[in-house]
């Protein structure tokens, strides 16, 4: 994992390999040219580094434009689209599917949920 506790994916592969490895994954679908995008990722990072937990629960981000495959897959069409997986399945936080735009409190509260699921699913193995 790069340092700044976000999984760059740059195919569908990849993204598909890290939901093998990790239980709840947030998933940032971005691209380089969009304003909105820029202005919420020094957020999304920051949420990454407060709640990601290996093998439990990550955070990565997906150029668009470099995986157009895990893009078209998602059905993603707006930028930036947050969208949230557990075992590999897209699920609903905080009864929201996905969060189109740059919206940092639905964020933060999705996050907040989902770092809370990884904290009782890490007590619990370790119970």
């Amino acid at each position: 994992m790069s340092s700044d506790a976000l999984h760059h994916i740059s195919s569908l592969a990849e993204l598909q390999s890290l939901f093998a490895s990790t239980t709840y994954v947030a998933v940032d679908f971005y691209a380089d040219w969009c304003g909105p995008c820029k202005a919420i990722a020094p957020h999304y990072a920051a949420l990454a580094k407060q709640h990601s937990a290996a093998g439990v629960l990550a955070f990565a981000k997906v150029d668009v434009d470099r995986a157009q495959d895990a893009a078209g897959a998602y059905g993603v069409t707006a930028m930036p689209t947050f969208m949230f997986f557990k075992d590999g399945r897209q699920v609903a936080v905080n009864g929201q599917p996905a969060i189109r735009g740059a919206d940092p409190k639905s964020l933060a509260a999705a996050a907040e949920k989902l770092g809370g699921l990884a904290k009782k699913k890490m007590a619990a193995a370790t119970s």
